[in-house]
């Protein structure tokens, strides 16, 4: 199903593919490796992917530019958990934002038909169906599902690869200085979303933290969503991951309590600040404001971050990180007491 269509509820696509049963997609996230947060139009120059269509850039709720769909190519097996060889050929579509000129996401993202034909078709009957990856025979739908999550064997199709791919190209922008404010990780979140029966509600059957920098989402959608929102809601739970990720990482990698005692006000050159407030100043400037989630999701799957602020509660974990950071910058802009011992007499 292409990402731009919206077939009715249970109907195939006119161009003869059985109906949609499974989507798949993987986003990469990471702080671009920049000094200073880019603007609206050198934002559009990283992300021009394509010279035949234009970056689309927003200024509310913030700024965030994305890049045109790119599509790759693919003919391989599809991961499977219980062994079986499904052998698939289509189109995977990637592309790329940036959120306040600050944070880097790529993201690549397909969908399986439950069906294909026996053979082969030649190459232009895939490409008029982009993000479409159609199996040669019946698709193994849990099976499959359930081996994208896990990542696969190697030669099996892995549209990680892929994400990765776009996102090393983007990374050596001549743009970048390679002089990011602080200190961060790479963060990967893997999706899948199966076809839920008529009249389901969509639902977040699950959000796992699989390795120190992999999540694993799993979906149950109506059939009529395009995969293209489905991308949406997922760079959108990537990026506040991410961002929540980062922040504890800040947190724990710094010593936090009282100011130590000192000559007051301080008089070094760069203003004598505690080491605890260097550490925290970078995400003030550069994280704390980036918070805005469902900004960008659409109406039908907003819902979905509920589940999300109900357990493990991300807005509840986002705001009390705030607080901590807010509290320390507070401590230690107060001046240390010091008490006048009299001598002994």
């Amino acid at each position: 199903m292409p990402a731009a269509t919206r077939p009715a509820p249970g109907a195939a696509p006119d161009t003869g593919v059985p109906r949609t049963v499974l989507a798949c997609g993987e986003v990469r996230t990471c702080l671009l490796p920049a000094g200073q947060a880019l603007d609206s139009r050198a934002a559009a120059q990283l992300l021009r992917l394509r010279a035949d269509e234009r970056v689309l850039v927003s200024e509310r709720p913030n700024l965030y530019g994305r890049s045109p769909d790119t599509l790759t190519g693919v003919d391989c097996p599809l991961p499977s958990a219980n062994g079986a060889r499904v052998r698939a050929v289509g189109t995977v579509a990637a592309r790329a934002s940036l959120t306040e000129g600050r944070v880097l996401q790529t993201s690549a993202y397909f969908t399986l038909p439950a069906s294909g034909p026996d053979h082969r078709r030649p190459w232009g009957d895939y490409l008029v169906r982009p993000g479409v990856v159609e199996p040669l025979g019946k698709l193994p739908c849990d099976a499959v599902a359930a081996g994208l999550l896990d990542g696969g064997r190697h030669g099996d199709l892995d549209v990680g690869l892929i994400a990765g791919g776009l996102l090393t190209r983007l990374l050596r922008h001549p743009l970048l200085d390679q002089r990011p404010p602080l200190r961060s990780r790479q963060t990967r979140l893997r999706w899948v979303a199966l076809t839920a029966p008529p009249g389901e509600a969509p639902a977040l059957e699950r959000f796992t933290l699989a390795e120190d920098e992999l999540r694993t989402v799993r979906l149950r959608v109506p059939e009529d969503i395009p995969a293209a929102d489905l991308a949406g809601l997922c760079d959108d739970l990537a990026l506040h991951d991410w961002l929540l990720t980062t922040l504890v990482r800040v947190l724990d990698g710094i010593r936090l309590g009282p100011a130590a005692p000192g000559p007051w006000p301080p008089s070094a050159p760069d203003g004598g600040l505690p080491p605890v407030v260097r550490a925290l100043r970078p995400a003030v400037d550069h994280l704390l404001h980036l918070w805005m989630p469902r900004a960008r999701v659409s109406g039908e799957l907003a819902p979905l971050w509920e589940a999300l602020e109900e357990r493990p509660g991300f807005t509840r974990q986002w705001l009390a990180l705030v607080q901590r950071v807010r509290d320390q910058l507070t401590l230690h802009a107060i001046p240390p007491v010091r008490r006048e011992v009299e001598p002994a007499s």
